[in-house]
């Protein structure tokens, strides 16, 4: 007889925002199906980050269920977006009754949609709990720090987030050290992942330029501070120009750089066949992509651990990281803007001597089964209390 998930434990409403989300939520949803008894999940799209056709082919690839419910909240300031999430989420959590709201990673949603289940006495949970950059100009950094001091369970990736976390006030036993669910989602799709000369001939671009012996590098650039300021994003795209001599560069461009590059009249600095321009790419793309590269080059949080999965040398244009064991032990370089820096690291690695690194401890493709044993146990033991 299959075992039933108890009378009166309402499910799980499991949050994303914005498209790194999904990523971490697949193998959750997956996990939570596959438990005994079955884990019940609501899926929740706050809609924060929506690109009708970049979002359905991110579910596809991702075999990813289609929300139960979208809130459709669509761009705004920081404040706007998490007001409004907020409001629309409240009445979600009226109606449904969760045992728990679940949220990943350091968006908005993620804090918007925990301040309104901790205010209704509803438990939270937070995967991915305890990364920090110690870097408070950054609003995803408020928004870890803020959703962690008011979740009651929490899952890390790395062990040194329990550390920081122990900083912060919050009792070991809120804690569990899972592992990490993006690469539970790296590992299951690796075998899907689309072939480079594919995605690149997609968009009518010469896929033997990624053939020659040199190999070829993938570039991800979208953060503010990188891509706000006129001076910082020419010096940038110069040194990219620089560096495709030596390597062909696969330039998957957000829409926020490419509007700045056109509004600070720097596209000349990309007129070369040696860097081939993209818009955003799927999932499976990019992972194809990234498998096959000699080097990335990104300011993305998400890729920084995909590379140090996939060992691929991977130098990070930020001045630091919230994810520290892809430097301690991963393939992760960090170069922030200094182009003497990423000049030299490049040029290293092209001359064999990149960082391999290791895969840390349990990013092993489980860590979304652990979540769901762990915290199956945890509502149980939770509704045995109240009774």
């Amino acid at each position: 007889m299959t075992a039933q998930w108890p009378v009166g434990l309402g499910p799980v409403i499991c949050i994303v925002g914005a498209r790194p989300n999904f990523m971490k939520m697949a193998p959750i949803l997956r996990a939570f199906a596959a438990h005994s008894p079955a884990i019940p999940a609501l899926l929740v799209h706050t809609g924060q980050h929506y690109d009708k056709d970049m979002n359905d082919r991110l579910f596809e690839d991702l075999r990813l269920p289609q929300p139960d419910i979208n809130l459709g909240v669509g761009s705004g300031s920081h404040a706007v977006q998490t007001a409004e999430v907020m409001r629309r989420f409240e009445p979600v959590v009226d109606e449904k009754k969760p045992s728990c709201v679940l949220v990943v990673g350091d968006v908005n949603s993620t804090l918007a949609c925990t301040l309104v289940a901790v205010k209704k006495g509803v438990p939270v949970v937070h995967v991915e709990a305890g990364l920090r950059s110690y870097d408070r100009r950054m609003p995803e950094e408020i928004n870890r720090v803020l959703t962690d001091q008011i979740a009651d369970r929490l899952y890390t990736t790395e062990r040194s987030a329990a550390a920081n976390l122990a900083r912060e006030g919050i009792a070991a036993d809120r804690i569990s050290f899972v592992g990490n669910v993006m690469i539970d989602s790296l590992l299951s799709n690796r075998a899907l992942a689309r072939a480079p000369a594919a995605t690149v001939s997609a968009f009518a671009a010469d896929p033997a330029l990624l053939a020659g012996e040199a190999g070829y590098g993938v570039v991800t650039l979208h953060r503010p501070s990188n891509v706000d300021d006129a001076d910082v994003l020419a010096s940038l795209l110069g040194v990219l120009r620089e560096l495709a001599d030596s390597l062909p560069l696969v330039f998957a461009m957000h829409p926020r750089t490419r509007g700045n590059i056109e509004r600070f009249a720097l596209s000349a600095l990309l007129d070369t066949p040696r860097i081939i321009v993209l818009p955003p790419q799927g999932y499976l793309e990019m992972l194809g992509l990234m498998a096959e590269a000699r080097i990335v080059l990104t300011d993305s949080g998400g890729l920084q651990e995909e590379t140090t999965a996939l060992g691929i040398p991977c130098l990070t244009l930020r001045e630091n990281t919230e994810r520290p064991i892809t430097v301690d032990q991963g393939t992760n370089t960090m170069v922030g803007t200094d182009i003497d820096a990423i000049r030299r690291h490049a040029l290293a690695t092209l001359a064999g001597l990149g960082k391999r690194g290791r895969v840390p401890e349990l990013w092993d493709g489980h860590a979304a089964e652990r979540i769901a044993a762990d915290l199956a146990g945890w509502l149980l033991a939770r509704q045995q209390a109240a009774h």
